[in-house]
């Protein structure tokens, strides 16, 4: 799509970010590796790290403060110099309250 001058729509977010150095884990097949995110939402999250190109999915495991340990697979969405951009896949009722309560005093 287009904007009345040129320029391409950039969709508006539903979800409010939260930005911030949150501590992710990049589950591998046999390994896991340590990254961190920029910013978070109940939808998804910006990470600092380049998979590769043929990659479309990862699933991570975000750690929340004294709450539990999500884990989900994540789409990836668009890809910049410094990472990538990330939807959440379906959380189960737990997770997802458990996200909305680590996230809601954050909240700007």
């Amino acid at each position: 799509m287009q904007t009345p001058h040129g320029g391409p729509q950039i969709a508006e977010r539903f979800h409010p970010r939260v930005a911030g150095a949150f501590p992710v884990k990049v589950i591998l097949p046999g390994r896991t590796v340590m990254a961190q995110a920029r910013d978070l939402s109940m939808a998804g999250l910006f990470l600092h790290a380049h998979p590769g190109d043929a990659q479309t999915k990862l699933t991570l495991s975000l750690p929340l403060p004294g709450e539990r340990e999500i884990v989900t697979t994540c789409d990836i969405r668009r890809r910049e110099a410094d990472g990538v951009a990330l939807e959440f896949g379906t959380l189960d009722w737990d997770d997802f309250i458990a996200l909305a309560r680590f996230l809601h005093p954050r909240l700007p």
